[in-house]
Parts: C-alpha cells; structure tokens; sequence
C-alpha cells in the first residue's frame, strides 16, 4: 500500500487543506482530510464487487467548514455532552461553552478539533494527524498534544488510534462522528439494516440528553440490540427514551468492560451484503440513527435527509466527568490517553 497526497481547498488563513488516500488489496478505499482529521471516504466493495462510499459527507473541503452534522468529524476534547458546560477537576471548575441550551455538546461547535488544521505524518499504510491545544482553549486545562492514526489493514479493517497527554488533569474522550450506510451514502435510509450491539444496559437521558445518572436494562424495551434486529422495527415505538431523542440516541454500555479491545457492534445491510463490525477498548457507544440530520445537499448532489446514515461512536459515558460512578475520561500529568476503534469489513 501506499498514501497518495493530493491538496483540496484552503483554510481561510490560507493553509493547504490536503486529502490523503489508502487502497487496500481488497479495494477498500480510505480518504481522510488533514482539515478537522475527517473521514471523508470510505469505499467498499458490495457481495457483487461493486464498489460505493459508505460515509456521508461532501465533495468540496470547504463545506467542511460548517458541517453541521459533523460528517466524519474527530471529535475533542471532549464528544458527546456536559450538563450546564462545566465540570470539576480536583476541586477547581471548570466553564466550558454553552453550545446546546445550557450543556456542552462536542466541546465547540466552531473551534472543536474538527475544525482544526492538523500536521500529517505519512506512512506505507497509515496516516498520522497531530494537534498541540493550549492550556484553557475551549475552557478545558492543560497543555496538550493529541494524535489521531488511520490504518487501513488488507483484510479490511479501519483502524483509528487516538493518544493524546497534557500537563494538568483534563477530559480526554474523543470519538469518530462519521455516519455510516452500508448501501452507499446515496442510499435514502438506514432503518432496514440490522444491528447487534454487545450491551445489556444503557444510559437514559433526560429531554435535553444528559443522562440521568441511571444505567437501566434493555431487556423489554425497544433498546435491546442483544439480537440482531432491523433498526426500524422498534425506533418509532411508544417508549418515552425514543421519543425524547426522536429515536435512537443513546449510550449503550458494554459488556464486559475491561479496556481491552472487543467486538461491541455488528451492522449488516442485507440488499449489498456488506458487513461492518466494530471493535473498541471503550466502555460505551453512542448509537445514533442520524435522526436529526439537516436536509442539506451531500456527495454528487445528493439531498441527505434524516436517518440517511448512522453513527456508533465509542466512548466514554456522556456527561462522565460529572457522575463519579461512570467510567471517568480524567486523563494527564501521569496518565496517557490511548484508545483504538476498529471498523472492520467482512
């Protein structure tokens, strides 16, 4: 294998904005962007050989720029949510940007590490992005230097290898946001694929998705994916949990957690014979059915419309920081974080 580098845009400071593709032997296509550290494709060949891209996204680099969905985004410090956008570290608080009602979503909307432009490290099958963030960017402490990795192996696995220190305690829990659909991104709909999750128990939210604290069974309700299932059967069944995210958006908590890597979900589309299956060393993953996805104009023109791809995020609990009995993502001064996510086709 090797990296083709070709540039794509400008940054309005006027830096290169460059597109970096990975081929495997089994024609799987791997193309990252060092704008935000973004997935920007993903191609796979079908049971047939026909080869689509599998991620939503767009075609121009620039569109990048908003992203309001965060297509394919690497998300950080900090995915997924804070209640009232602060947190306490040794007893010193912390004020992050209010960015949804009173919470904090995806640390800033506008300054994010998705909207950061990375330095590129080049190798035979991986491409390596880091970033140094100062000390209170975003309102999080500490000096950092984060870098994310994607290998593309030839028996068709993605692998992203996130590592990042600092020199003061901080919340470290990034993630991949990129929005999956196995018939190819032009496809209208993921509700016909077929998920299993390796999770017996969740995290329910209140209105505003900050979870409750609670970590309930799936057993009887619409959230069980402990079985494979179609993801439409249940998603517009009369289950309050459903109904406050608009369907499924949720932390599901892993079994048997013990910070090794695992198999924690397989996606199926039974029309193209794809199958993804994805590891993590993580204790959670937020499965999002792209209920929200804003009608824009994506890849080739295609108008994406809300659940057109769907994301499984791996993580820590959202809102960890402030439940002491969540797994905690408090890493620095003595402690690395290192994680891997692995979305394997087979």
């Amino acid at each position: 294998m090797a990296v083709e580098e070709k540039q794509v845009g400008k940054t309005n400071q006027g830096r290169d904005i460059c597109l970096y593709t990975i081929t495997n032997k089994k024609g799987i296509q791997v193309q990252v962007m060092n704008y935000g550290a973004i997935l920007v494709r993903l191609l796979v060949p079908d049971q047939n050989g026909h080869v689509d891209d599998v991620v939503l996204g767009f075609d121009d680099a620039e569109d990048y720029f908003i992203n309001g969905s965060f297509f394919g985004a690497t998300i950080g410090p900090s995915a997924n949510r804070i209640q009232d956008a602060s947190f306490q570290i040794d007893g010193i608080r912390y004020q992050l940007n209010a960015n949804e009602g009173n919470n904090n979503l995806h640390s800033h909307i506008d300054e994010g590490y998705h909207k950061q432009l990375w330095d590129t490290q080049i190798f035979e099958d991986h491409i390596t992005f880091t970033l140094d963030s100062p000390d209170g960017a975003m309102g999080f402490p500490g000096n950092k230097h984060i870098s994310v990795t994607y290998t593309l192996t030839e028996d068709g696995a993605l692998q992203i290898h996130y590592h990042a220190t600092s020199d003061k305690k901080t919340i470290f829990n990034m993630t991949n946001h990129s929005y999956f659909n196995l018939a190819g991104y032009q496809s209208p709909n993921i509700c016909k694929d077929i998920l299993w999750i390796k999770a017996s128990h969740y995290t329910p939210v209140f209105s505003d998705s900050i979870p409750t604290g609670e970590i309930a069974s799936v057993l009887d309700t619409p959230m069980d994916f402990t079985t494979a299932k179609p993801i439409g059967r249940d998603i517009e069944a009369d289950f309050e949990q459903l109904h406050l995210a608009g369907g499924y958006d949720h932390n599901w908590v892993i079994d048997d957690y013990n910070g090794q890597i695992q198999l924690i979900a397989r996606l199926e589309n039974p029309a193209s014979g794809r199958i993804m299956e994805t590891y993590t060393d993580l204790p959670g993953v937020q499965f999002y059915a792209g209920n929200m996805i804003d009608t824009q104009t994506g890849k080739e023109g295609v108008i994406y419309q809300p659940r057109q791809g769907l994301c499984l995020e791996t993580q820590y609990y959202p809102n960890a920081v402030n439940e002491p009995h969540f797994p905690q993502p408090i890493f620095g001064v003595d402690t690395e974080y290192d994680t891997t996510t692995i979305y394997r086709f087979v």
